[in-house]
C-alpha cells in the first residue's frame, strides 16, 4: 500500500537505527496518512519505546525539547526528524498522573507507555497510523483506513473531553479537513462549537505556530471561511465583529492571493497575510469623518499588534515589516515630486505595492492608482515624466496628505 521510495531516507534510517537497539520504531501520524492518501508529506515523524533520554544517547546530533510533551528532535544537515516516546494510556483513567489544569486541559504528558496505549492518545483516527518500513505493516487500531476511505475526520475517544484536554484540536480537526476534502464527524463538530473558547487559554506562540499551518498551506481561503463557520477565526486574528463589506472583500482577497502564490510556488510570509488581515482595523481606529487621521495611523500602529499579539504572537522580524508596508500605503497614494522614485527603490515596495492591488480591489476603487505605479515601474523614463505630470496637476487641486480608498473609509 505503501511505497517506501516516498518516504524519507533518513526517517528509514532512524527507525532502523532504533531496532538495531531493541527498540520498537514506526513512522506515525501525518506522514502515513498522507501516503495513503497520495499525498507527498511534509515531514516524517516517529514513535518509538525508546524514552527521549535513550534516544539521545543513541543519536549524538540531538536535542530533546519541550516541557509539556518532551521530544527529541534528531538532525541530519538541514534535514530534521521528530521523535516521539509511546505515551501511556492514563489519561483516560481517573486517577491519571497527568498534570491538567481546571478545564482539563492537559499541561504535562511525559508518561510513557506502550504502543497500544500510545495509539489512545493520537486525536483523531486518520493520525493513529503506525508503518514499519521494513516488514511494511500498517498498525491501525482504530479505524484510520477505513476513515480515510470514507474520507471522515473522526476522534479517538469522546472530543468533548479530547478538546478539552488540547482545545487545538478544533483547529486541528478543520485543517485536516479542507487539506484531505474529509468531512467533520458530528461529534466533532459538536466539540469545537461547545470547546472552541477554550482557544482563548493557548499560548499565542502555539497560536502563531497554528497561524502559519492554517493559512500559509494553500488553502487559506477555504480553511477562513470553515473556521468562520464554527465561531473560531476571532482566536486567531484581532477584528471588529461589526465587519463591513471592504474588510471582508480585503480578508478574502489577502487570502486568495496567498493561496495563488502557493498554488505557482512563489514565497509567502505570515508577515505580509498579517498586514493585511489586520489593514480593517487599522483603518477603523484612524479614520476621522470620513477620512484617515495621519497622527491616529501611525500611533494605532502598535496598538493593533499589541492586540493581536495576545491571540498569536508576531515574531520581531516581522514587525518592521508590517509597519512598514502599512506606511508605504500613505506614499503610494501621494506621489509627491521625486518621492515616487524613492518609494520605488523602497525594501519594502514590491509588498506594499502587493498590498495596494489587493485594497484597490478589495475597495472597487477607480482610481487606478494601482495601474500608475505599475505603468511607473516600467522602464521608460519619458513614460515616468507623463505620469509625474499627471498626477502633479491632481495634487495641486487636492490634499497630498490625504490617503485612503473611498469604501475603505466608509
Amino acid at each position: 500500500m505503501i511505497d517506501n521510495k516516498k518516504i524519507n531516507k533518513f526517517s528509514i534510517s532512524i527507525v532502523e537505527t532504533l531496532q538495531k537497539n531493541n527498540f520498537e520504531a514506526y513512522l506515525v501520524g501525518g506522514c502515513v496518512r498522507d501516503l495513503l492518501c497520495g499525498i507527498e508529506p511534509k515531514d516524517f515523524d516517529i514513535a518509538t519505546n525508546a524514552t527521549p533520554e535513550q534516544i539521545r544517547k543513541i543519536f549524538k546530533a540531538s536535542r530533546i525539547i519541550g516541557r509539556r510533551f518532551k521530544l527529541v528532535h534528531i538532525f541530519n544537515r538541514s534535514e530534521l526528524i521528530e521523535v516521539a516516546t509511546f505515551r501511556s494510556g492514563e489519561a483516560f483513567k481517573s486517577d491519571s498522573k497527568l498534570i491538567k489544569d481546571h478545564k482539563g486541559k492537559i499541561l504535562r504528558d511525559n508518561i510513557w507507555g506502550s504502543l497500544d496505549q500510545d495509539v489512545y492518545r493520537r486525536d483523531f483516527t486518520i493520525n493513529a497510523l503506525y508503518y514499519c518500513p521494513f516488514t511494511k505493516e500498517i498498525v491501525d487500531k482504530n479505524n484510520g483506513i477505513r476513515h480515510i476511505n470514507q474520507k471522515m475526520v473522526v476522534s479517538i475517544g469522546d472530543p468533548m473531553k479530547r478538546f478539552s484536554e488540547d482545545p487545538v484540536r478544533c483547529l486541528r480537526a478543520i485543517r485536516f479537513s479542507t487539506k484531505l476534502r474529509f468531512k467533520i464527524d458530528n461529534d466533532i463538530k459538536e466539540a469545537i462549537y461547545k470547546k472552541g473558547y477554550l482557544l482563548s487559554d493557548i499560548s499565542n506562540a502555539r497560536m502563531f505556530d497554528e497561524f502559519c499551518k492554517i493559512f500559509l498551506n494553500g488553502m487559506a481561503e477555504k480553511n477562513y471561511s470553515k473556521l468562520s463557520s464554527f465561531g473560531l477565526h476571532k482566536y486567531l486574528i484581532h477584528s471588529n465583529p461589526l465587519m463591513t463589506e471592504f474588510s471582508h472583500n480585503i480578508m478574502r482577497d489577502a487570502l486568495i492571493n496567498t493561496d495563488k502564490r502557493l498554488k505557482n510556488n512563489k514565497s509567502v510570509t505570515p508577515g505580509f497575510l498579517i498586514a493585511a488581515l489586520l489593514w480593517p482595523e487599522l483603518i477603523r481606529l484612524s479614520k476621522k469623518n470620513n477620512e484617515i487621521n495621519l497622527r491616529k495611523f501611525f500611533r494605532n500602529m502598535d496598538l493593533v499588534l499589541r492586540k493581536q499579539q495576545k491571540l498569536t504572537a508576531i515574531p520581531r522580524k516581522f514587525h518592521g515589516y508590517i509597519k512598514d508596508i502599512w506606511a508605504l500605503q500613505l506614499k503610494l497614494h501621494s506621489r509627491i515630486g521625486k518621492q515616487p522614485y524613492k518609494t520605488l527603490n523602497h525594501p519594502r515596495f514590491r509588498a506594499a505595492y502587493d498590498f495596494l492591488l489587493i485594497r484597490e480591489k478589495a475597495s472597487k476603487d477607480e482610481t487606478f492608482i494601482g495601474k500608475w505605479w505599475t505603468d511607473f515601474q516600467k522602464n521608460d523614463d519619458n513614460l515616468k515624466k507623463k505620469l509625474l505630470t499627471d498626477i502633479k496637476n491632481i495634487n495641486e487641486k487636492e490634499s497630498s496628505k490625504k490617503f485612503g480608498f473611498f469604501n475603505e473609509l466608509i
